[in-house]
């Protein structure tokens, strides 16, 4: 691995710090970067993502897709891990948390909105950066290709009605724009973008990719800069009430990812099948959430601040389990992944 890599918590520790420190220094200048946004998703962001993902998508190989069919249980896996259990568990830990261990420390209708909150980005899995995820894990980018596809599917029949069971209202309203643009800018411009750079390089796709390593972290790195400092003011504005969101979402995060991890070591899933489904289940598609925090109970309402809190938890935490997913590579048995390999192609890894 490359500088870059080998000590990326390092720089990502030093981004956050940055990005809190020039959002207070500099609070006008991200104020105007916050407003280049179309739907609810800032354009600049989206950039930066799509730098990550474009490399993950140059190497999904096409003909091979359709073999994907073949090994269902990662994908099970992660449809049962993203709409019939984590949705529930935020929604158990939140009520947990703050009616009753937080309760004399948080009013109860601010209580409720954090719930709320967290309950928005239960029911959101994530988009765009499971792809970078992936990618630090060596994990197989045709199948995490169909993984994100068959869950972004999903979520746009399963969405409001999951949600709308679990805030206990009926008048749930998706920001459609921000559902399918999103998708729209993560998923199938990079896909694009990277059938073509595969079809014109060949046999020098390997070589172009590992160029455009030191351009992808800089995106994740340039995007935590931007994230922090987007919320810098409400960082240092509101420490405690940032904290107490933090804990319970901590816990889901955590807890989510080892229930999907070990399941997929039970089911003998390959590492490079592994390890995404078990980092898709954990990351939340945080524009979605947010925006329809903002929409059902207003900017500076505790359910926006809890679908922020998730913003700024979910990069270290991530990184800390992609982390622990690479220390324990040797759980999955070579024997397991030469029998997967059979049909997903080596090429992948």
């Amino acid at each position: 691995m490359g500088i870059f890599e080998r000590y990326l918590s390092l720089w990502v520790g030093l981004c956050i710090i940055a990005g809190v420190g020039l959002g207070n220094l500099f609070p006008d200048a991200f104020a105007t970067i916050a407003s280049w946004e179309y739907a609810r998703v800032n354009l600049l962001i989206a950039v930066l993502i799509w730098l990550m993902i474009y490399p993950m998508m140059i190497q999904v190989d096409f003909t091979a897709i359709r073999d994907v069919g073949r090994k269902p249980r990662g994908l099970a896996l992660t449809l049962v891990i993203n709409w019939l259990i984590k949705p529930f568990t935020m929604a158990a830990i939140g009520w947990l948390f703050f009616r009753v261990i937080f309760a004399d420390l948080v009013d109860p209708q601010t209580a409720g909105e954090y719930i709320a909150g967290m309950i928005l980005l239960g029911v959101a899995p994530c988009t765009a950066m499971v792809f970078v995820w992936s990618q630090l894990t060596r994990g197989d980018p045709n199948y995490t290709l169909v993984q994100v596809s068959v869950n972004d599917i999903i979520m746009i029949f399963a969405f409001a009605p999951i949600a709308a069971l679990l805030l206990g209202v009926s008048d749930i309203t998706v920001p459609w724009e921000t559902l399918l643009l999103s998708v729209l800018l993560y998923v199938v411009l990079p896909l694009v973008a990277g059938y073509l750079t595969r079809r014109v390089l060949h046999d020098e796709v390997s070589d172009f990719v590992h160029r455009l390593k030191p351009l992808s972290v800089s995106g994740l790195l340039a995007t935590v800069v931007l994230l922090f400092g987007f919320q810098a003011q409400t960082i240092i504005a509101s420490p405690e009430q940032i904290l107490l969101i933090a804990i319970p979402l901590l816990i889901q995060t955590y807890g989510i990812f080892f229930l999907a991890y070990l399941a997929a070591k039970r089911l003998q899933l390959p590492h490079n099948v592994a390890a995404p489904a078990a980092l898709i289940g954990t990351s939340n598609f945080f524009e979605l959430a947010v925006a329809v925090a903002i929409s059902l109970f207003g900017l500076n309402s505790g359910a926006a601040l809890a679908t922020v809190v998730g913003v700024l938890v979910e990069v270290p935490v991530m990184l800390s389990l992609v982390k622990f997913a690479n220390n324990t590579r040797g759980w999955f048995s070579s024997a397991t992944a030469a029998t997967a390999e059979s049909v997903i192609p080596a090429e992948a890894n």
